[in-house]
């Protein structure tokens, strides 16, 4: 792909080449950005796009190639200078600092609010673009980030992006912006950047939920293992055309199991419905594929830990593991940051490799490298820092501590945000797999395909379930009306 020397774009790296030690990231990609555009920038974990984005940016220097702004080359382009240049970004791993209020954050990136009315100023800045985006988010400028759920923290982010202030918003570029808001939030986000488009904005869209890609975009372009890869008009494309331009093949869906009261022995994890008689009670069976579905924040994820601790799960490692927990924040309840990759991988595991207090090193790799091969978890050494690994990579680790582990049931809190749909795919077939042996999963998921993937819904409103869909029933269209009517469709 090159550059069309008759389109002067907003942005455009030509020729772009990146290597870090012995790893090539980028090979040679020009890429670029034309006012009023959409481009959808696709590709597996690892493809290369965190690096392009990088650039674009000014936190990385191309080792060749050069950065074209307007149609000038950039001899120093920086961070400050794309900046200035009307470029923001909205990044996978949120940048927001958990211990100030939304209000100072918003004053972190928008340093031309001054004087002594910057705290009000910034306010009305930051509540004014959410109510845009956003209508009826409920979040409060004076709330510190840590009180905020991970969908709230990600929607203060990209309204403080398409904010306004010192320097006039002309490109946007969003990773995975969706990956941790529900179907209603994700439709407010696209259609906002549909509006913003049309206006003559700008925008780079990252995501492995290609639909929102194919809707969204008016250009995609395709990389992999750190090239371009295909390039054209959206219309030009359908979901098994991406997927196979970024290798993988489209697997056929595995067969849902019906699941009736006792037909299993029994259940295997149960909760009654406390303080509402319209409540439903929680009930799981073993060998199914449980779906938790709802709008966000309506009292799933609490469902999910409640069940964890009802059921003994704690931080100490049993050899005989009777639940696992997949932790939706990877940041607060999953990683380790100052650990390893192969650390973070084999916490749950470790009293089963050890003998005698000590820990069998030899054997602790094996099952890591094994693993490392069946999630396909990009590193080229598992020594390597957990936080060295892309969002997505951090993410297979955490699936991974899960399965591995002998746990009957296992609990998952929207475990795919930011995982590329070719090992999707793999996941949910290793599901089936595991769940036809006779293994439990119990899935939040705030992807529409991935709650019809499973054997039965609960759907949630209000912090209690009030519809179970099961077989065929389980369907977008019902599950959107029991979200909102409160019951079955």
């Amino acid at each position: 792909m090159s550059i069309d020397p008759a389109v002067k774009p907003v942005i455009a790296v030509d020729g772009a080449s990146k290597t870090f030690g012995a790893v090539r990231a980028l090979s040679e990609v020009s890429f670029s950005v034309a006012r009023g555009e959409c481009v959808g920038l696709v590709g597996h974990n690892g493809a290369g796009k965190s690096t392009l984005v990088n650039i674009l940016n000014g936190s990385l220097t191309p080792d060749a190639g050069t950065i074209h702004l307007e149609g000038l080359a950039a001899d120093r382009y920086s961070v400050v200078a794309a900046r200035a240049s009307g470029l923001r970004c909205v990044f996978q791993e949120l940048s927001l600092c958990p211990n100030l209020t939304v209000t100072e954050n918003t004053r972190i990136m928008h340093s031309g609010i001054k004087g002594l009315g910057w705290r009000r100023n910034a306010a009305a800045l930051i509540r004014a673009k959410l109510d845009e985006i956003f209508p009826g988010h409920g979040i409060d400028g004076g709330q510190t980030v840590a009180e905020l759920s991970i969908a709230e923290r990600q929607m203060v982010e990209i309204a403080t992006a398409f904010s306004q202030s010192d320097h006039a918003v002309r490109l946007v570029i969003l990773d995975e912006p969706t990956s941790s808001l529900d179907s209603s939030l994700a439709a407010q986000l696209l259609a906002y950047i549909r509006r913003f488009v049309a206006e003559g904005g700008s925008v780079v869209l990252i995501s492995h939920i290609l639909s929102e890609i194919l809707t969204t975009a008016d250009r995609i372009v395709v990389m992999k293992d750190g090239q371009v890869v295909a390039s054209g008009p959206a219309a030009e494309f359908s979901v098994d055309t991406l997927v196979g331009a970024m290798g993988s093949v489209v697997r056929a869906r595995d067969a849902r199991r019906v699941f009736e009261a006792g037909a299993e022995g029994g259940p295997v994890l149960q909760q009654r419905a406390l303080g509402n008689a319209e409540a439903m009670d929680f009930v799981a069976y073993r060998g199914e594929i449980l779906g938790l579905a709802g709008l966000g924040g309506h009292g799933q994820t609490r469902t999910l830990v409640s069940l964890f601790m009802n059921a003994g799960g704690d931080w100490r490692g049993r050899r005989q593991t009777k639940i696992a927990f997949v932790a939706g924040d990877r940041h607060v309840d999953g990683n380790l940051p100052l650990w390893s990759t192969l650390k973070n991988l084999t916490l749950t595991l470790l009293p089963d490799l050890t003998r005698l207090g000590l820990i069998d090193r030899r054997k602790e790799a094996s099952v890591a490298g094994n693993w490392r091969e069946r999630m396909e978890i990009r590193t080229n050494d598992l020594g390597n820092p957990i936080l060295s690994l892309s969002g997505g990579n951090q993410q297979k680790v955490l699936f991974a501590r899960a399965l591995a582990t002998t746990a009957p049931v296992v609990l998952m809190d929207d475990p795919m945000r930011g995982v590329d749909i070719g090992t999707k795919q793999e996941v949910y077939h290793m599901l089936r797999v595991e769940a036809d042996k006779g293994r439990t999963f119990v899935w939040y998921s705030t992807e529409m395909d991935e709650v019809c993937q499973c054997d039965r819904v609960y759907v949630f409103r209000e912090g209690r379930i009030v519809a179970e869909l099961t077989g065929e029933d389980v369907t977008e269209e019902r599950v959107l009306a029991a979200s909102f009517a409160g019951g079955a469709a």
